[in-house]
């Protein structure tokens, strides 16, 4: 069998396209009620009083949760904050609001039309203060983070220039606060027993979603269960708990019965967090012959007055061409906004949209090739931490990507190649993102007529977690497809990561194929003690599993296991295993890289503007379902087309309010916006990363994107533009 990295059919896809895999917002349970939150609707202040009569004589309302009236948390509630994903929470345990759709209160009634109807008769009245949100007033009062993720926020490295800078760009790219939009809301479901909790959760990591609420509570970790079998979209908003989560589990408590609260789309905008705002100041310099002299990246990004979250926007600026000065910082503006968080490749979705627009201003002022450029500028190991590449293809990228796109046909002179009447660019930038994994582990039983469970407490975003554990699972044991079944979304399971940072398969699937060897152990154990056993006495090394059956690996007579297991009486089997980052992850950085290039098409007259085609090629090791892993990449291709031309969260300036909360007026890429993407991997073996060779590709497919389209533009129209997003009337201006 070679079932690691076929394309195979998702094992879930029944399930969803039949209307049979329930999310958590279909769940019903016996006496379960509905919440709805009350949102803030002032920007900063105290909230000096309620009118609750009217909601509170409403035909099936049950409880207005209030900070007058809600449970008093250990410490606040503030016992959770554990960065980067632990946040600080609004829980009703003061009067305070510090920004604009801040959840004040919580309405349950019997039925969600009935919740719904009172909320909205709920009227706070309000101590307002002035509120700070302008963002370029207030970036003189930035301030450092310190860290991010672990990493110094600030980093200078200063070597000898072996040429003078013959040119240099110094200019400022921003890209403006964007929503993540999953098709699926963030949906909760609380029940109590006695002191134990059941969250049903629309949640990234049950694990960390297990000890964050047991913290926030005061109880312990294993009176919490977190169930979560399908997630509809996360892209990071639900990587951690959010104010919702546990203010359902308080309300609960209250009523003594299960209730579901689910998001509005408009609520979705605001106390869930978003991708930042940023301001970022590049200046890169390279010689005449094309070697890099210089690098600063200076990043502002926008957070809240009670929590510092940053946008990491220079990391990979460290890192991803050799140049002996480097400098990058990052700094954070506090304005009267919900607090950030993480969106599809933090960071490096918009550090490589700067870099990457930055590089092709320098490449035309030097007259050189933008791909000639950074082949030039290859960097032997890591120029950052001087540690040597677990693997690096990104030359194979550039030369795998420009062959199929054409590359070489292009006219470099702006306004130079057409399309019938329109105007025809072409654009490149690089992709990278970090290859990550943490501890993980898994358990795998096999029951007497030979069926195989293995579980993990991971969870599927939708990227295909179910299927590729199943293959991995299967390849390992010899079993076939349909004798194996995964399963997640449990915090009972063997703990798991959280699904972010594209490390789930980096992490769960080495577990996986451990717990999956470990059993075959067993297997083979009992087979070899067994005189009727076609491998009686053999040395374990000789003996294979194939297609469910046992037998000698020079050949012979086979049996299938289930056929072993119930002549030695055996009842389920089970075996545990798991996996870590060992010693290599401090040896070797470890990242994946690609080449992205992209064609505009441009109304000379009306500025409007259409991406008929990408072409891009990964290097990300070793890929393990072919069919789930191009959707992947495809989906963060779709996503880099709206970040570079439609994606914006407009907020009021006066008051602090997202004034396009809904997906009517909050534009992302549908059907008809997209044509041709063209996306492969190139060969790619890394021995470092994890047991399978694995690198997590959720995030890199929007890297590079929008600096692509944005290059492409220049290109067709000699218009360069710098601020996200490339709107039809900044072609015209």
């Amino acid at each position: 069998m070679n079932l690691i990295g076929a394309g195979i059919e998702r094992v879930d896809g029944p399930a969803k396209v039949t209307g049979k895999a329930a999310y958590i917002g279909d769940l019903q349970l016996p006496r379960m009620v509905h919440a709805t939150l009350v949102l803030a609707t002032t920007a900063r202040g105290r909230v000096a009083g309620f009118d609750l009569a009217q909601a509170e004589r409403m035909p099936g309302v049950l409880l207005v949760m209030t900070h007058v009236n809600a449970p008093a948390l250990p410490n606040g509630g503030r016992d959770a904050v554990d960065p980067p994903s632990g946040r600080v929470l609004s829980l009703l345990q003061d009067d305070l609001v510090h920004y604009d759709r801040q959840p004040i209160a919580v309405v349950v009634a019997e039925s969600l039309e009935r919740s719904i109807a009172a909320a909205a008769c709920v009227t706070a009245h309000y101590a307002r203060e002035s509120a700070v949100l302008d963002f370029a007033a207030t970036r003189a009062e930035a301030h450092s983070p310190g860290k991010i993720n672990g990493e110094a926020a600030d980093s200078t490295r200063e070597g000898p220039m072996s040429e003078p800078a013959a040119q240099r760009v110094s200019e400022v790219y921003t890209t403006p606060i964007e929503n993540h939009n999953p098709m699926e809301p963030h949906a909760t479901v609380a029940v109590w027993s006695g002191e134990g909790l059941t969250l049903y959760d629309t949640t990234q990591g049950i694990s960390g979603e297990q000890k964050t609420i047991a913290k926030i509570f005061g109880m312990p970790p294993e009176n919490v269960h977190v169930i979560c079998p399908y997630v509809g979209g996360g892209f990071g908003c639900k990587g951690s708990v959010w104010s919702h989560v546990p203010l359902t589990a308080m309300a609960a408590r209250l009523t003594g019965r299960p209730v579901k609260l689910v998001l509005e789309r408009p609520q979705m905008f605001g106390p869930v967090g978003a991708r930042p705002r940023t301001e970022q100041h590049l200046t890169v310099a390279a010689s005449a012959a094309g070697k890099f002299t210089e690098f600063r990246h200076d990043v502002f990004s926008h957070t809240s007055h009670i929590e510092d979250f940053a946008e990491p926007a220079a990391i990979q600026t460290r890192l991803l061409y050799a140049c002996p000065n480097v400098s990058t910082s990052h700094r954070v503006v506090p304005l009267n906004l919900g607090t950030p968080t993480f969106q599809r490749a933090p960071g490096h979705a918009t550090g490589t949209y700067a870099l990457g627009c930055a590089l092709d201003e320098l490449a035309i002022a030097l007259g050189v090739d933008p791909i000639e450029m950074r082949r030039r500028n290859e960097p032997a190991q890591d120029p950052d931490t001087q540690q040597p590449w677990s693997s690096r293809s990104l030359t194979a990228c550039y030369t795998a990507a420009a062959a199929a796109f054409g590359w070489a046909r292009r006219s470099p002179q702006p306004r130079s190649m057409r399309a019938g009447n329109r105007l025809l660019g072409w654009g490149y930038a690089t992709a990278t993102y970090p290859a990550k994994r943490s501890p993980a582990k898994a358990r795998a039983r096999i029951s007497p007529d030979g069926l195989v469970v293995v579980s993990s407490g991971s969870q599927d975003l939708g990227t295909g977690t179910y299927t590729v554990m199943t293959q991995i699972a299967a390849q390992t044991l010899g079993f076939p497809l349909a004798r194996v079944r995964f399963e997640l979304g449990d915090s009972t399971l063997p703990a798991a990561p959280v699904s972010g940072g594209s490390q789930s398969v980096a992490s769960v699937a080495p577990a996986v194929q451990a717990a999956a060897l470990a059993l075959r152990d067993k297997l083979v154990a009992i087979a070899v003690r067994d005189e009727a056993s076609p491998v009686y006495r053999a040395q374990a090394t000789d003996v294979v599993l194939e297609d469910g059956s046992i037998g000698l690996r020079a050949g012979g007579r086979r049996e299938p296991i289930a056929a072993s297991l119930l002549r030695n009486g055996a009842e389920s089997i089970v075996a545990e295993g798991s996996a870590e980052p060992g010693a290599e992850a401090k040896k070797y950085s470890m990242h994946s890289f690609g080449a992205v290039f992209a064609e505009v098409e441009i109304d000379p007259e009306l500025g409007t503007l259409r991406v008929p085609r990408v072409v891009a090629r990964y290097g990300i090791g070793k890929l393990m379902n072919a069919k789930t892993g191009r959707s992947q990449l495809l989906g963060g291709v779709v996503w880099g087309i709206g970040m570079a031309l439609m994606e914006e969260t407009l907020v009021d300036p006066h008051v602090g309010r997202v004034v396009n909360a809904n997906l009517a007026e909050y534009h992302v890429p549908t059907h008809a916006d997209i044509r041709s993407i063209d996306v492969d991997v190139v060969p790619e073996e890394d021995p470092y990363i994890d047991s399978l060779g694995a690198k997590g590709i959720g995030e890199i497919g929007i890297t590079g994107v929008a600096a692509a389209i944005v290059n492409a533009a220049y290109h067709a129209t000699g218009i360069r533009v710098r601020d996200l997003p490339l709107t039809l009337d900044k072609l015209l201006g």
